[in-house]
């Protein structure tokens, strides 16, 4: 099955309550007016959009519509998906590992599929001809430790890792170290998640980001922040807590297949002005792939 078809089948639930929603306004309405317009645009708000992107979404349609003369059910999808595209490609969504090594320092809450999408992010990479080393620094969890240790070695990457308790920074210094020794491309750093400490946590996070630019100044970095999915506008208020600490360059949104809340992602992108890197639809090692904003936006509606 090619990943269109898994993103398709994993947005199912997201997909569905959009469609549903819509298909109801078109036969409530003869036509597209201004009744119509404010009944979508709750419907985008009701789907974890968010109110300012939603009244964004709608303004944008509403001038289309206008200058278009569009009535046609199709045509206005076609320029709904349009629009939520616009928003999502606002930013660069590349990837930029060009140097090597190369760095992903990988943040975000406990229980979002953090570790799991290190083993996703490194299995892609290592498809690619990638060597990788993976860093565990999230040293408080030794289930954290021993899951991406597992995860690692499905995905043929070498792991640093180091007992429980110690400063993290000190494994990323290892990590490093051993990156260049194994003339490895790409180095992915876990890292601890304990939002409701944020001051200790941001710290640690800081710490870690100053061991890297120092001890790697000229490498590509990459900050990705882990978001589940499944969390709604819970998740707007997570990447506004990191971006204050942490320069993050991409998201990494999990858990899609489990919500009708994947909206939330077209949200996350207007008020943060983050781009979305990848997108994981599964629970096996190949579910993640690069996020491609015209493929989500059709399987969605």
């Amino acid at each position: 099955m090619g990943f269109f078809e898994k993103l398709k089948q994993g947005m199912n639930k997201t997909k569905n309550s959009f469609d549903e929603k819509i298909n109801n306004v078109f036969k409530s309405f003869r036509k597209v007016d201004e009744d119509f317009l404010e009944e979508l645009e709750e419907i985008l708000i009701m789907s974890d959009i968010g109110m300012d992107t939603s009244i964004k979404i709608i303004n944008n349609l509403r001038e289309k519509i206008k200058k278009e003369k569009i009535q046609d059910e199709d045509d206005v999808k076609q320029v709904l998906r349009e629009e939520m595209q616009k928003i999502l490609d606002i930013t660069d969504i590349r990837l930029h590992l060009n140097t090597k090594p190369s760095v992903i320092l990988v943040v975000g809450v406990n229980g979002v599929g953090k570790t799991t999408s290190i083993g996703k992010i490194a299995n892609r990479l290592a498809k690619d001809g990638k060597k990788v080393v993976v860093a565990a620094a999230d040293t408080f969890r030794a289930a954290a430790v021993e899951q991406l240790e597992i995860w690692a070695n499905r995905s043929g990457s070498d792991i640093v890792k180091r007992e429980e308790g110690v400063d993290p920074a000190s494994v990323v210094y290892d990590a490093i170290r051993i990156t260049r020794e194994k003339e490895a491309d790409v180095l992915i750093v876990d890292t601890a998640g304990r939002l409701h400490n944020k001051k200790y946590l941001m710290d640690e996070l800081n710490k870690i980001q100053k061991v890297i630019n120092k001890e790697m100044p000229e490498a590509d970095k990459e900050v990705l922040l882990v978001i589940d999915g499944t969390t709604g506008q819970n998740a707007i208020s997570q990447v506004k807590a990191f971006k204050e600490e942490a320069d993050i360059t991409g998201l990494v949104i999990t858990k899609l297949d489990g919500t009708a809340k994947g909206g939330v992602a077209i949200g996350i992108v207007a008020e943060n002005q983050i781009p979305i890197k990848f997108i994981g639809v599964g629970e096996q090692i190949d579910d993640m792939e690069i996020f491609n904003s015209e493929d989500f936006v059709k399987a969605i509606i």
